[in-house]
């Protein structure tokens, strides 16, 4: 019993320490802007050793007692409904923990480089320890509206931060569009947890999977699809994708935080830890697989076309992401393969996101990477470490990429084959814009302008980076195998045999793919590079260049729509509701003003009115006998 209340202290705390940390700091006000940030990275690194703590505790626990339930006071009490704020350590939350908390740590301790000169730096990090204790509250919670609790404050955290350089219209435009279009899928999630409560009297995990296998098909599937909604709103899929290029409009720190390992795979939990749900739904299922694929392909397009450096990764997000929600959809075969590549990708993308941030701090913040070449020899310890992240997410052989994303494009091709050749056909595609972005950046003529001077960053930015590279290598080769083990009761997949050193037909055709991807992005980028993009009629291109029409959909879909509704709406307001209103009150002044002419002073006008009334009433009761 103590170990458990020690565990279970120690679960509340990882959330209480970074929310301490950031309700400190903004209310304490400048009297922190000195040691503010110190503060705030230390609080990052506390809840990781718990978490750290907490996961030997489970390593050390059989399998089916690796559950630490935390119920920390009863929420809401209504009716036949009580729902706590609890609270639940397993397999699969702890592994988010460490992920959040760990390379968060990592973003903490750069950003005190890359944010040094920022006189609102203090403000930042308070936003940095906000985001991290609301993603631990989503993935730490035991039931789906505490989970959706967290769910809201990573939006509110991540507007706040993505709009940070608020005085730049750009940036707070996109952190309005991330907060608005995420509202959207936040609409679908909500509806799944009312439809939760309305079958099965609770929203707890636990009391959800029981009841999951008495759902009739179309009831899951609705539920499946609000669960799918939600996930595509915070993990940038289709359709709900367009705030996601717009967000490196924040500080790169932010990018790294978002894109890599935190915000974009909540969605991929969420389906995951719902998969009782998607269990019993085969149409849901299939959307979710359907979706994910459509992803990684638009993503890999994108990030084909873009010649802004943080762009270029943002688009492999959506893509990695995809690929993540691809397995999901798999059900139990992929749904351990989803979570793995989810891990190996916040390493290798954070690692990528801070380094194209290096390469900014070198580069007097110019992001268009066709004004950089050559910086291989200039930022050696950045061209190393976003090198080790280059390999990782192509594939290349035992690296972490290679083991996480392989062990997905085998599932799609063992359960469709379609799937599976899409799924090649983006890992062909990553290839190849991920070699021009390293051709474009590392290599070739210098192309940069005569004032700026190409400089490595401090070893407060270069240290995470080789950490991040260190983990984007090794990762995947210490997770592949024990983590199927590791989530079968969470996911429901049985492990299977997966060495080290195999390499089925399927992986040897992903290599080969891979390989002409990296050559073709090798030789189309081998020569010297304009400095300004050509102008282009190749419709594919233009597509990419202008994140495949995605904003010019929601414009003529959405946006126009819903203007032309409420100014339809208003007019009926001012002509019809107005109207009404103000032809009553026309009417009541007009009578009014007949009525008051009768009210003249005159005592002799009063009671000759009198007389008359009273002659009335006479006659209508003299009429009334003799009826």
């Amino acid at each position: 019993m103590s170990a458990l209340s020690g565990a279970g202290m120690m679960s509340w705390l990882l959330i209480a320490v970074p929310l301490a940390g950031a309700a400190f700091l903004l209310l304490a006000g400048r009297l922190t802007d000195a040691w503010g940030h110190l503060l705030a990275t230390a609080a990052p690194i506390v809840s990781f050793v718990l978490g750290l703590v907490l996961f030997v505790q489970l390593l050390g626990s059989a399998e089916d007692a690796r559950h630490i339930d935390v119920t920390v006071y009863e929420w809401i009490a209504t009716g036949s409904w009580s729902i706590e704020f609890g609270l639940l350590v397993d397999p699969l939350s702890i592994l988010f923990v460490l992920l959040i908390t760990g390379v968060g740590s990592l973003i903490h301790v750069y950003s005190i480089g890359y944010m040094a000169h920022d006189d609102r730096r203090r403000r930042f990090f308070a936003y940095l320890n906000l985001f991290i204790a609301a993603m631990l509250t989503l993935v730490l919670a035991n039931n789906y509206l505490v989970l959706f609790l967290g769910w809201e404050g990573v939006g509110l955290a991540s507007f706040l931060l993505i709009s940070f350089w608020a005085h730049k219209p750009s940036a707070a435009a996109a952190g309005n569009k991330a907060f608005i279009v995420n509202r959207v899928g936040d609409l679908g999630l909500s509806m799944a947890i009312f439809t939760m409560l309305a079958m099965f009297g609770s929203v707890k995990f636990a009391d959800v999977n029981a009841g999951a296998e008495s759902l009739s098909p179309a009831w899951a599937t609705l539920i499946g699809l609000f669960l799918l909604l939600g996930a595509c709103g915070k993990s940038a899929q289709v359709p709900l994708q367009s705030w996601l290029l717009d967000a490196m409009e924040g500080p790169t720190p932010v990018s790294a935080l978002i894109h890599a390992a935190t915000m974009v795979t909540a969605g991929v939990y969420l389906v995951v830890r719902s998969n009782a749900i998607y269990a019993q739904t085969e149409v849901a299922t299939t959307a979710v697989a359907i979706v994910g694929t459509v992803t990684l392909l638009a993503g890999a397009w994108i990030g084909s076309s873009k010649d802004d450096i943080k762009k270029v990764l943002a688009g492999s997000t959506m893509s990695q992401i995809g690929y993540m929600m691809l397995a999901a959809g798999l059900g139990p075969a992929g749904a351990s393969f989803a979570i793995f590549h989810l891990l190996t990708h916040g390493f290798f993308k954070a690692n990528m996101f801070l380094g194209a941030g290096s390469v900014m701090h070198g580069m007097n913040d110019d992001v268009n990477m066709r004004h950089y070449g050559a910086l291989a020899k200039s930022m050696r310890i950045t061209f190393f470490t976003f090198a080790m992240g280059y390999l990782a997410i192509i594939g290349f052989p035992f690296t972490s990429g290679f083991y996480s994303k392989d062990h997905i494009i085998e599932a799609a091709f063992h359960e469709n084959t379609l799937i599976g050749v899409l799924a090649l056909i983006g890992a062909g595609v990553t290839a190849y814009y991920m070699t021009r972005l390293m051709m474009m950046t590392f290599f070739g003529a210098k192309r940069w302008e005569k004032d700026v001077h190409p400089h490595e960053s401090p070893a407060v930015m270069t240290v995470p980076l080789i950490i991040l590279a260190v983990l984007s290598i090794v990762a995947g080769l210490f997770m592949n195998g024990w983590i199927q083990g590791w989530l079968e009761e969470s996911t429901g997949q049985h492990p299977h045999e997966t060495g080290l050193l195999t390499f089925t037909p399927v992986g040897l055709l992903t290599l080969a793919v891979v390989a002409v991807g990296v050559l073709i992005g090798w030789w189309l980028h081998r020569r010297d590079i304009p400095v300004d993009a050509p102008a282009t009629g190749n419709v594919l291109v233009l597509a990419g260049r202008n994140d495949l029409y995605g904003d010019a959909f929601n414009e003529y879909a959405v946006v126009r729509p819903a203007k032309g509704l409420a100014s339809g709406l208003a007019w009926f307001d001012r002509g019809a509701v107005d109207g009404v209103a103000m032809g009553s009150a026309t009417v009541a002044s007009g009578l009014g003003a007949w009525l008051r002419r009768g009210q003249n002073g005159y005592v002799r006008s009063y009671g000759l009115t009198l007389g008359v009334g009273l002659l009335v009433l006479a006659i209508v009761v003299i009429l009334g006998q003799l009826g």
